[in-house]
């Protein structure tokens, strides 16, 4: 229903922004990611992509500030046992970047380290998650390596990585090439892939 909201920040608050669109405030939900890149623009113009929940109870807007903050939760609820909150959780303790590599490199540790996510809770996210880019893309994903340069493990998972985070092979393939990968881990690289994409 809304793909972003643009307005002025006129209240943050813990996991809450208000945005005034022409006269109308929206309460969005935020992690904690999103509220340190937009806290400080208190009174000024901002754009945060969001995700409406609707339940039985409660109809509920979630903002977020980057595109692959929006697509790592969006990925994030479409694992059985994981709702918005916890996503939001998940999010306020891993950037993006972060979650993708943790999910590729099946870190479950990592991602354990966010309120309420346990240990069963962190394998099944790990798991269904590389099942859903296994079947997305037909198991190419995990093999593939991008064109021009040395297949190894860390670049297809940063390739996944970027599945994760809503790029396609390509972009994610295209991306990647050129970038020396042997002495960066594997967030780095991830992170430097990015920046290529934003430029684009």
């Amino acid at each position: 229903m809304f793909y972003h909201i643009c307005g002025e920040l006129c209240l943050t608050e813990a996991h809450t922004a208000v945005i005034d669109c022409s006269g109308v405030g929206y309460k969005l939900t935020i992690s904690a990611n999103t509220a340190a890149a937009v806290g400080h623009k208190l009174g000024e113009r901002v754009k945060l992509y969001t995700y409406l929940a609707v339940r039985e109870d409660a109809v509920e807007l979630f903002g977020f500030y980057s595109m692959e903050e929006h697509s790592a939760f969006c990925k994030l609820i479409t694992v059985s046992g994981v709702g918005p909150k916890a996503a939001i959780s998940i999010l306020s303790t891993l950037t993006p970047e972060q979650f993708a590599a943790a999910v590729c490199s099946s870190d479950t540790k990592l991602l354990g380290k966010a309120n309420g996510i346990g240990a069963k809770t962190a394998a099944r996210i790990v798991l269904e998650l590389k099942d859903k880019l296994a079947k997305e893309y037909g198991g190419e994903a995990v093999t593939a390596a991008p064109v021009g340069i040395t297949a190894t493990g860390k670049l297809s998972d940063a390739v996944n990585a970027l599945l994760v985070l809503g790029y396609t092979k390509s972009e994610a393939t295209e991306a990647l090439s050129g970038i020396d990968s042997s002495v960066m881990p594997l967030e780095s690289l991830i992170t430097a892939a990015l920046k290529r994409l934003m430029k684009q």
